[in-house]
C-alpha cells in the first residue's frame, strides 16, 4: 500500500512537471513573427520591426508587473507573526 502511494505521488509530480512548457528564444521569435504577420505587417519593414519590439516590450512589462506583485505578496511574510499565548489557570 505504501509503495503504491509513493508511486502515485511520483507519477503526479512527473505529470505536473511535464505540463510546464517553456519556449526557446527561437520559438518565441517565430511565434512573435507569426503574430505580426497575422496583423498584416510584412517582413523587412519598419512596421514589422516595431511590432516585434512592442511585443517584446509588452512581455517585459508583464514580467515586471508579475515580479512586483510577487514582491508585494512576499512582504507580508517578512514581519514577525505574533501569536498570543493563552494560559489555563
Amino acid at each position: 500500500m505504501r509503495l503504491s502511494a509513493l508511486s502515485l505521488s511520483l507519477a503526479a509530480i512527473a505529470i505536473s512537471l511535464s505540463a510546464c512548457q517553456t519556449l526557446t528564444p527561437e520559438e518565441r521569435r517565430a511565434a512573435d513573427e507569426r503574430r505580426c504577420l497575422s496583423y498584416g505587417f510584412r517582413r523587412g519593414t519598419d512596421a514589422f520591426a516595431t511590432c516585434l519590439q512592442r511585443i517584446d516590450l509588452d512581455r517585459r512589462a508583464d514580467a515586471r508587473a508579475f515580479r512586483a506583485q510577487a514582491d508585494e505578496n512576499f512582504d507580508d511574510f517578512t514581519r514577525p507573526i505574533y501569536y498570543p499565548r493563552y494560559y489555563r489557570r
